[in-house]
């Protein structure tokens, strides 16, 4: 008759780690309870599936690099005047990831639009997409050194890895001739075919100035707003308003 630690050892060699390490606990519920062999065979496999999921987001929400935990529960609607607690959560389906739609989350700074696009970003990497959070700065950098070590199709090839590119505070900073063939490189490579989540200071009209090209500023605008979702944030700077009360 085998051991305990023979059976353990044999799901450790499957790679059932899960069930290899939980099977005392396991085994005691099923005496418990008197299930039946399929039934218990039903619990292995359910502890199994639901420690590989949870460890998987684990590792997705690590790789998604967010600077902070913000969670939309968090999100303080009351002084939001132009976007509503039912029209964030109407995006929680996550159908703009399934349908490759963009979100555009347009305001001035301190409304909360880099609030909103990591909620957002914790919830897919839940439900299960892969996510990948960036400032525009440390983005535009990243693919000028790419584009330097001649890395820039593979760099942009590994965002496109991720389900969900969120790409905070476009527009706070001017761009160079080199950053924006870089920028629309990356914006034409996921054009209908990954999701991105931006958030900007910017009106899409006041776009040229910090682009200082129009003729680049109007195809990467058509790219991200094609297929997408623009939000147009109002109300006091939550920040400010914190600063004031504090």
């Amino acid at each position: 008759m085998p051991s305990i630690e023979t059976t353990v050892a044999k799901f450790r060699g499957l790679r059932c780690t899960s069930i290899a390490a939980g099977l005392p606990d396991l085994l005691a519920a099923a005496e418990t309870n008197e299930v039946s062999y399929l039934e218990f065979a039903d619990m292995l496999v359910e502890h199994e599936r639901r420690q590989r999921n949870h460890k998987r987001i684990l590792r997705n929400r690590k790789a998604a690099g967010f600077p902070t935990i913000k969670r939309l529960e968090e999100f303080d609607y009351r002084y939001q005047t132009t976007i509503t607690k039912r029209q964030v959560n109407a995006l929680l389906d996550f159908s703009f990831i399934d349908n490759r739609e963009n979100l555009i989350f347009i305001g001035p700074p301190g409304v909360g639009k880099t609030h909103l696009a990591i909620g957002i970003g914790h919830k897919a990497v839940e439900a299960g997409y892969k996510v990948l959070f960036t400032r525009a700065a440390e983005l535009v950098e990243s693919l000028d050194l790419a584009l330097a070590k001649g890395e820039l199709k593979a760099r942009i090839t590994a965002l496109a890895k991720n389900d969900l590119l969120i790409i905070d505070e476009l527009g706070y900073l001017p761009m160079n001739k080199t950053a924006l063939y870089n920028l629309f490189q990356l914006v034409n490579s996921l054009y209908e075919y990954r999701s991105i989540v931006v958030t900007t200071n910017k009106e899409f009209t006041a776009w040229g100035d910090f682009f200082h090209d129009d003729n680049v500023a109007v195809p990467i605008i058509d790219r991200l707003v094609h297929h997408s979702r623009v939000f147009m944030l109002g109300g006091e700077s939550y920040r400010l308003r914190q600063k004031l009360t504090g």
